[in-house]
């Protein structure tokens, strides 16, 4: 493993990255997991694909919030966004679920994705 299972698509606020992870062969780039990549070290994988992950970012959590247990500010709660819901809803139907849901699965689904990073980091 080197990095080159990465596909970096979006950067968030902090300078994290938010990249697809290329670990299930034969598979479309859209049913790949979404990992967030952070600037200070955070790691996650955050969706198991990109219907989930729009389902995460209707609940409005991002990457970071996903990937961390931290809440950016004191007083942050997510809320739903109506417009990401109306297209995670267009683009992924069979998807819906609540961001608690959609981490709870992943984290199950990639336990060791941090050992993984820190492999690449060696």
């Amino acid at each position: 493993m080197n990095g080159d299972e990465f596909r970096v698509f979006g950067q968030d606020g902090t300078g994290g990255y938010a990249a697809f992870w290329l670990v299930r062969p034969g598979r479309e780039l859209a049913q790949q997991p979404v990992v967030f990549l952070g600037s200070e070290g955070e790691t996650g994988v955050v969706a198991r694909d990109m219907g989930a992950f729009l389902w995460l970012l209707a609940d409005s959590f991002g990457p970071w919030e996903a990937a961390t247990s931290d809440e950016p500010e004191p007083d942050w709660a997510p809320q739903v966004n109506r417009d990401l819901a109306a297209i995670a809803e267009r683009f992924a139907p069979g998807h819906r679920a609540s961001a608690a849901a959609i981490i709870a699965q992943t984290t199950g689904e990639f336990p060791d994705f941090d050992d993984t990073i820190m492999k690449l980091c060696r």
